[in-house]
């Protein structure tokens, strides 16, 4: 079960969660689907142990649905002073926590166990051993995360920095010429990408911002030098801007999908700035104001024979040529 259908498990909790319960007609147009998928629905919550039991309505045939009495008692309102959990909330909170594995073998995955600890102990008793089950819906693959096992302090004194608005001095591995570098920071912003965890921070020296992976991060030293987070750096917007995570200046691309893998392209929002224009034969062409060159490079180059770049030129010149490289190494 992903992304809608879980969704719906989540909206259709609400709705049998509710002191008047849910029929199945209601919950098929509250959830947008037909009466034998709300059965199998029901199945499902079943399943994973959440017992649910029917009445008719007075003067009906209808039957509304409910989680029986007993179970029903202990599960709203779940109070921590004044703040109170939904069934869906506990459930929605345990698969946050299947999306931790950026933080795996570090102290911040330790702490977030902690939590997960301290609020298992205002909830039923054998809750959440039984969400345990959940696990079935929702996997966060883990194959090509990268291990900050040995990062437990630079992460934490980043963490620091940047709610301190202290200045640090680092040491870094450049990959791009791979070289090991000194300089200041100021730590602007976390954010996880393809398994991978990033840190925003503004180059002192240059009064730029630029991009640094953790698990490159070779010594970091926390200085008594502060600094003011710039008011113009929106990390969302950077991040909308770029097509993975180098940034450089936008530019137009439009690149041409066949049909077999235009489906998949029509899926997602790949640029705030897109336009896709069907082609009678099925395929398509996706038009988007981006940036990353090098990025764009290699996704396109990953659909091999379905996909071709037309537009930049310079760009589409870099792809031919790599690929003239690439068919001489399998000639030799």
């Amino acid at each position: 079960m992903r992304g809608a259908n879980l969704i719906k498990l989540l909206r259709a909790i609400d709705l049998l969660s509710r002191p008047s319960g849910a029929t199945v007609n209601e919950l098929s147009e509250r959830l947008e689907i037909d009466k034998r998928s709300v059965y199998r629905l029901l199945n499902t919550i079943e399943e994973l142990g959440f017992p649910l039991t029917n009445e008719k309505e007075p003067l009906g045939r209808k039957k509304r649905w409910f989680f029986i009495d007993e179970f029903q008692k202990r599960l709203p309102n779940l109070t921590i002073p004044d703040v109170r959990f939904s069934l869906s909330e506990i459930i929605s909170l345990y698969l946050l926590k299947k999306g931790e594995a950026a933080f795996r073998g570090t102290d911040i995955e330790k702490r977030i166990d902690s939590a997960f600890k301290k609020i298992e102990m205002f909830v039923p008793s054998g809750l959440f051993p039984q969400l345990e089950k959940v696990r079935s819906l929702f996997v966060a693959p883990s194959k090509f995360n990268k291990d900050y096992s040995d990062k437990q302090q630079v992460i934490e004194d980043l963490c620091s920095s940047i709610l301190k608005g202290k200045v640090c001095l680092v040491t870094y591995h450049a990959f791009s010429d791979d070289k090991i570098k000194n300089f200041r920071i100021a730590p602007l912003y976390f954010f996880e990408n393809n398994g991978g965890l990033y840190c925003f921070v503004n180059i002192c020296r240059f009064d730029e911002i630029r991009i640094l992976a953790v698990e490159r991060i070779k010594d970091l030293k926390i200085t008594d030098e502060t600094f003011e987070y710039p008011e113009d750096f929106d990390p969302e917007k950077f991040l909308n801007t770029t097509f993975g995570i180098i940034y450089d200046e936008e530019f137009t691309v439009k690149i041409w999908f066949s049909r077999d893998q235009a489906r998949y392209i029509r899926e997602r929002k790949w640029a705030r700035k897109q336009k896709i224009t069907e082609k009678p034969d099925g395929s398509i062409i996706l038009e988007m104001v981006t940036s990353g060159w090098y990025d764009i490079k290699r996704w396109v180059m990953t659909y091999g024979p379905e996909a071709k770049l037309l537009e930049p030129e310079g760009l589409r010149e870099e792809i031919r040529h790599a690929l003239e490289k690439m068919l001489e190494a399998y000639e030799k």
